[in-house]
């Protein structure tokens, strides 16, 4: 398997509230619970599709970051080959 250099400083995330940016016209926030072998697993997370919204990724981010994160998941995984960028929601500039 190729590493996705995620490994690296995810331990400093773990159980923190995060923002992750997905190749796709996806973004999800979450907690990062833990790795599973490809996967992110995150718990009370909002999987969002951006096509749903008249909003940007960074409105949407924005939003989040001032009103909390609106769960629509108890736990998803994510693909880590699938990731752009991962923050923590506190890093949000609003």
């Amino acid at each position: 398997m190729q590493s996705t250099g995620l490994e690296h400083g995810l331990s400093t995330l773990r159980n923190l509230e995060i923002v992750v940016d997905l190749t796709s016209r996806y973004v999800v926030l979450g907690t990062l619970i833990s790795e599973d072998g490809p996967y992110l697993v995150l718990e009370d997370a909002d999987v969002h599709d951006l096509r749903d919204s008249t909003t940007t990724r960074e409105q949407y981010v924005v939003e989040a970051r001032r009103h909390g994160i609106q769960a629509n998941r108890k736990c998803t995984r994510l693909r880590k080959e699938e990731v752009v960028c991962i923050a923590k929601l506190e890093d949000v500039i609003a």
